[in-house]
């Protein structure tokens, strides 16, 4: 089977190769999410202050590498606890159609949230969480689902709206400490990662005359 046959068949709700992809995009996801644990354990007990270093600092150009790291660093245990859930199940549908659509929208995702709480965001205020990536995932699914007519995922979409509804009002502007920026720049990353690396028909076989 072709490496096209095979994104064809996982792309199938309900067929073997759909539940397969996303199992293993589970156990992968399950994986990853520790990695976070770990880093904020050792930035907590060992007291490294990578919050500060390593976040994003709006309008500052030492806090441009936080558009890279603020996406692995969380301001305390219940800000890391909030994002790991819906993580790991965005993630396992965002990771489900392919790990290389997976890094690269990943990748374009926090590089659009980034940037976007680096230029719009307060220049008194630390950034940092993965819940740009979460909008992102979230724009992302609710995209693919459109551009590539794919129901369940817009069926994952409206699930997790429907257990983090209030969450998502945080792509509006509050006076909270909550990342609006890194929110809506997340969700409009994912929604063009969705159509830049779209699921390509497969190429036409050349026929004799």
């Amino acid at each position: 089977m072709s490496d096209y046959a095979e994104q064809e068949a996982a792309a199938r709700f309900g067929t073997d190769a759909f539940y397969a992809s996303i199992g293993r995009a589970f156990v992968a996801m399950c994986a990853v999410v520790p990695l976070l644990f770990v880093i904020e354990a050792l930035d907590v007990f060992l007291r490294l202050g990578l919050d500060y270093s390593l976040g994003i600092l709006p309008h500052h150009v030492e806090g441009l590498d936080g558009i890279v790291f603020a996406h692995f660093l969380h301001a305390d245990w219940d800000h890391l606890y909030g994002n790991s859930i819906p993580l790991i199940l965005l993630g396992t549908f965002v990771l489900a159609a392919g790990g290389k659509r997976f890094i690269w929208s990943t990748a374009f995702i926090m590089a659009v949230s980034g940037a976007g709480v680096w230029f719009t965001g307060s220049g008194d205020t630390v950034v940092v969480g993965a819940s740009g990536v979460i909008f992102g995932y979230l724009g992302l699914l609710f995209t693919r689902g459109i551009v590539e007519r794919s129901w369940w995922n817009l069926g994952v979409v409206l699930l997790i709206g429907l257990l983090y509804g209030y969450s998502l009002l945080g792509i509006l502007p509050t006076t909270s400490s909550i990342s609006w920026q890194g929110h809506l720049f997340g969700l409009l990353g994912g929604a063009t990662a969705a159509i830049l690396f779209r699921r390509r028909p497969a190429p036409l076989a050349p026929i004799a005359d």
